[in-house]
C-alpha cells in the first residue's frame, strides 16, 4: 500500500518568521504538528535540517525524534556535519541514546538562495564521495535515500553507492502540469510522468525503494500515486489547506486521494 510522509518544514518556517531567536516559545509548534499528521494518516514524517537552520531548528529534531511515533525522514545535505548529526540521533542503542529516529537520511543537494530543494541530488558526479557517506549513514542504523531527478544514469549510480531508497524529483511534472492548466493529454504532461514511470521501474529493479516527491498538491498527485511507489512525501501543498481545514483533515485528504489512485493503478496495471 502507498505511504505518505508529510514535510513539516514549513510549519517551522511560519514559527520562524515571527520568533527566529527562540523556537522553544514560538508557535506553531512542529512536534504538534508531527502529532496531527499522525492522527491524519501520515506513515511519516519529512523535516530538512539545513545548514543555515532557516526553518527546522536541531531542537526540532531532537524532540521529534523522541516523540513521532512514525517514521522520521530526515532530508540533509551530504556533509560532516549532517552526517554526525543524522548518526548522533539515529538512536542506536551502542550509543546509549534513547528515541526511536530519524529512521531514513535523505540525502538532497542545497543551495542558500532557493527556497526549497530544487533538482535532484548528482550521484553519478560524485560516486566516491557518495559511497563513503552512505557506508558512514548506515553503520549508524540509518537507511539512506537520495533525492534525484528522473535521470536513469543517477539511477544506476545510486544502486553503485549503495543507497536503499530513490526518490524521484516530480517538480518538471507538477510544474508542466501547472503550465498547461492541469490537461493530462499535454504532451509535456505525458513526457515527464513517463520520465518518472521509467526511473522507478529501474529502481525498483535494481532492488532500490521507489519514492517520489516535489510540488505534488492535490490536483496533481493522482497520477503519480497510480505509479508502482512506495511512498510519497508532500509538504507545501498540505501545509498550504490545513490553514483553512487543519493539518489533521488536510492529511486525511492528500492520503485518500493518493490511495484511491493507487488502487485505481494497481487494478488497471
Amino acid at each position: 500500500m502507498i505511504q505518505l510522509g508529510v514535510n513539516i518544514d514549513h510549519v517551522a518556517t511560519l514559527r520562524q518568521a515571527r520568533y527566529p531567536g527562540a523556537p522553544d516559545e514560538g508557535e506553531p509548534d512542529p512536534v504538534r504538528a508531527a502529532h496531527e499528521a499522525e492522527l491524519g494518516g501520515a506513515d511519516g514524517i519529512t523535516i530538512h535540517l539545513r545548514e543555515d537552520r532557516r526553518h527546522i531548528q536541531d531542537r526540532d529534531l531532537e524532540l521529534l525524534r523522541r516523540f513521532v511515533k512514525v517514521k522520521l525522514n530526515l532530508e540533509m545535505a551530504a556533509t560532516d556535519e549532517m552526517i554526525r548529526l543524522a548518526v548522533e540521533h539515529a538512536g542506536s542503542p551502542a550509543g546509549g541514546r534513547t528515541g526511536a529516529g530519524p529512521h531514513i537520511s535523505m540525502l538532497v543537494p542545497e543551495g542558500r538562495q532557493e527556497v526549497t530543494t530544487e533538482g535532484g541530488l548528482d550521484v553519478a558526479g560524485q560516486l566516491p564521495r557518495m559511497r563513503e557517506v552512505v557506508a558512514r549513514l548506515r553503520e549508524g542504523g540509518l537507511l539512506v535515500s537520495a533525492f534525484i531527478d528522473a535521470d536513469l544514469r543517477q539511477v544506476e549510480a545510486c544502486a553503485a553507492a549503495g543507497f536503499d531508497v530513490c526518490e524521484v524529483h516530480t517538480g518538471p511534472y507538477a510544474h508542466a502540469f501547472a503550465a498547461c492548466g492541469g490537461d493530462f493529454r499535454r504532451e509535456s504532461v505525458c513526457e515527464h510522468l513517463q520520465a518518472v514511470r521509467r526511473a522507478g521501474q529501474r529502481i525498483r529493479e535494481l532492488g532500490m525503494r521507489f519514492n517520489a516527491g516535489h510540488a505534488l498538491n492535490y490536483h496533481n498527485v493522482a497520477p503519480i500515486a497510480a505509479l508502482p511507489v512506495a511512498e510519497l512525501h508532500i509538504g507545501h501543498a498540505i501545509v498550504s489547506r490545513s490553514v483553512f481545514v487543519g493539518l489533521r483533515a488536510a492529511v486525511a485528504e492528500m492520503k485518500r486521494v493518493m490511495v484511491e489512485a493507487h488502487q485505481a493503478g494497481r487494478t488497471h496495471a
